[in-house]
């Protein structure tokens, strides 16, 4: 009972993060020490796990899947998006400096623990960081396209969205921005639209049982490179949630609302001259350093608990 509790409340943390576009519920999952646990699950959700079913197996298909551990942790996930959803949207309208700096810290320090499994650096190593990195900036920056939202649209951009959701650094929710699919998501389902969802979370099941596959055969075969892959996309993601920014183009949310879609880095001191707000930038240091001394000391306790 205490495992799954422990595990509710790491879902509870993934669907936090997941709800914000640009920071992932796979970060979270890392840095608490699940993540292949998660992959492994995923993995093996295997087509012929539903003939398990069809002859009666379930207690074989339910240890197979590892199903306690994947049902909680959903569960956690679900009841975090259902109850923070609107306290963290809340918080990013009035106090997103405050947030972004929390996250930032979060990430940086993620950048540390992913990083310290590396067990040998070399040029292979080296290359996959720089190349993790490179590819995450640039997603940071790129321009968003204008895909028309059709089931065909709506299946690829799940499949793609639920493979940046497991990866460190990545953020589904800013992947569909990008797609320009984000909106179109949202509007199927505020119309509940079955056709539509449908489509997309037959990609959403497509993407994640093939690209878990993917991902857990990496980390067992290719760890090294793998884990210098993911930190270099975690670095490249910092861009992202750097707190002080300037919108450069904005877009029209589900309800209407603008909100912001290209933006720019800033100096705390030009954030204050070019927005005439204030720049916190001593609280948003301090929550970076909240945000580090938290997450070692979840690190530091769950290894002391392992040993």
């Amino acid at each position: 009972m205490r495992e799954y509790i422990f595990i509710f409340l790491r879902g509870i943390a993934m669907g936090a993060a997941d709800v914000v576009p640009g920071v992932s519920g796979g970060t979270i999952a890392f840095i608490s020490g699940i993540y292949d646990r998660l992959l492994a699950a995923i993995a093996a959700c295997t087509p012929d796990k539903l003939l398990w079913l069809a002859r009666g197996r379930f207690r074989e298909t339910w240890q197979a899947i590892d199903g306690g551990f994947l049902l909680t942790l959903l569960a956690g996930i679900l009841c975090s998006i259902a109850s923070l959803a609107r306290v963290i949207s809340y918080l990013l309208a009035e106090h997103g400096v405050l947030v972004w700096s929390f996250f930032f810290g979060l990430i940086l320090i993620s950048v540390y623990l992913v990083g310290r499994e590396i067990q040998r650096w070399n040029a292979a190593t080296v290359a996959a960081g720089v190349i993790g990195c490179a590819f995450a900036y640039l997603i940071t920056v790129a321009s968003p396209l204008a895909l028309s939202v059709t089931p065909l649209t709506l299946l690829l951009g799940g499949s793609i969205a639920i493979c940046a959701m497991i990866l460190p650094g990545i953020s589904g929710s800013f992947i569909l921005l990008l797609l320009g699919l984000y909106s179109g998501v949202l509007q199927a389902v505020k119309a509940f639209d079955l056709a539509l969802l449908g489509c997309f979370l037959l990609g959403c099941i497509i993407g994640i049982l093939s690209f878990s596959r993917l991902l857990s055969w990496l980390l067992g075969h290719m760890r090294n490179i793998t884990l210098a892959f993911l930190t270099g996309l975690l670095i490249g993601s910092l861009n992202k949630v750097w707190p002080w920014k300037e919108t450069l183009t904005w877009r029209t949310d589900s309800h209407g609302e603008q909100v912001p879609l290209l933006q720019q880095n800033l100096l705390p001191a030009q954030y204050q001259s070019v927005s005439g707000e204030p720049s916190l930038w001593q609280a948003g240091l301090a929550l970076m350093a909240l945000a580090v001394v938290l997450v070692w000391l979840l690190d530091w306790w769950g290894r002391r608990s392992a040993a």
